[in-house]
């Protein structure tokens, strides 16, 4: 009896060991990330404030999404954290996974209206201002958050599988203490991805939004930048015509040049932002599908990257447009200047 109790003590203590060092790790890995996005959001945020010529309709647009990459930084350390099995109890098991994906869902949706709305500009500028988006902003608003919130809070109104069958390993803390059939129970204690999303609803979520989502932003800046092409092509057969001449100026090559740094931006952007999430996506659904477990700390860093990486597309966006980053520049030149004088002062103050 004694040395059961002591092997079920080591086990329980295995068990918080591994817990806490996976959690250690992802805050490790997020904090950093989450603490630069938060920091980078704010300027961006302030400088579109104190900027009152920004104070437009597009700019609100982009201000709605700054502040939905805010919130998944602040949520950005507790979306690993769905993926270990803690003991939690309903309500806080259901707010735990629920709003990290709501406030997700929502960044997503507000990226996508961005960039339509940025689309609409360049494709079709004679109907831009006859949006519905600018005729009615506060049900733009609207479309962008509540849809988010409503499918993540489908399985706080039922659609999870709290009550379904027994999780075996899912609490082996609590299965020293208690009956197998009490884990699968309403009041247990033990908290996983599983007992509150079904694979219906992640596979829905997925390939139903956010890979549509993903595809249609990528679908979007190619046409814009097959667009911006041939235009490139019109002006420079413009500029041929006028100076009547068959070889290209230094205007056409600088223009061709910064194309070029267009383009190349855009596929690094996409590479570095994008393309870890969609792996990681899809590493995910490969071993959600073949039910087996893989390694804790791949996916670990495999997550932590991904949102991430993402997280940071709409600053590239803000702290590519000057006027965004303008107040926070003046700024630390203002206290740049301050400095230098106070160290002028202070030698001159020594040599005397």
């Amino acid at each position: 009896m004694g040395g059961s109790l002591q092997i079920s003590h080591m086990m329980d203590c295995n068990d918080s060991h591994a817990l806490l060092s996976k959690e250690q790790l992802i805050y490790a890995i997020t904090i950093p990330l989450s603490t630069s996005i938060i920091l980078a959001n704010l300027v961006i945020i302030l400088g579109i404030a104190w900027n009152r010529q920004l104070h437009n309709t597009p700019n609100y647009f982009f201000l709605s999404l700054l502040v939905a990459d805010l919130c998944t930084g602040v949520a950005l350390p507790f979306i690993p954290l769905m993926g270990l099995n803690r003991e939690l109890s309903l309500s806080s098991c259901m707010v735990a996974h629920i709003f990290p994906n709501f406030l997700f869902l929502a960044f997503l949706l507000n990226l996508v209206m961005v960039h339509y709305e940025r689309y609409i500009c360049i494709v079709d500028p004679l109907h831009y201002n006859n949006l519905w988006m600018h005729r009615s902003f506060p049900l733009a608003l609207l479309v962008v958050w509540a849809p988010p919130l409503l499918y993540a809070s489908l399985p706080a109104f039922g659609w999870n599988n709290w009550t379904g069958p027994d999780w075996n390993g899912c609490c082996p803390s609590s299965q020293q203490i208690m009956p197998l059939s009490n884990c699968s129970a309403n009041r247990t204690t033990c908290c996983s991805y599983r007992r509150v999303f079904p694979n219906a609803f992640i596979y829905l979520e997925v390939y139903g939004l956010v890979l549509p989502a993903i595809l249609t932003i990528a679908g979007m800046t190619g046409r814009v930048l097959w667009i911006t092409r041939g235009q490139l092509k019109d002006i420079c057969r413009l500029h041929r015509s006028v100076e009547r001449g068959s070889q290209a100026s230094d205007r056409e090559q600088k223009l061709n040049l910064r194309y070029t740094r267009c383009v190349v931006a855009v596929s690094l952007t996409f590479l570095a932002c994008w393309v870890p999430y969609l792996i990681y996506m899809h590493v995910c659904i490969a071993f959600l599908m073949s039910d087996t477990k893989w390694n804790s700390t791949t996916h670990i860093v495999l997550s932590c990257t991904g949102i991430g990486s993402m997280a940071v597309v709409p600053l590239v966006l803000g702290l590519a447009n000057r006027q965004y980053t303008e107040p926070a520049y003046k700024l630390l030149q203002k206290l740049r200047d301050r400095w230098r004088r106070r160290t002028q002062g202070s030698e001159e103050e020594v040599a005397v």
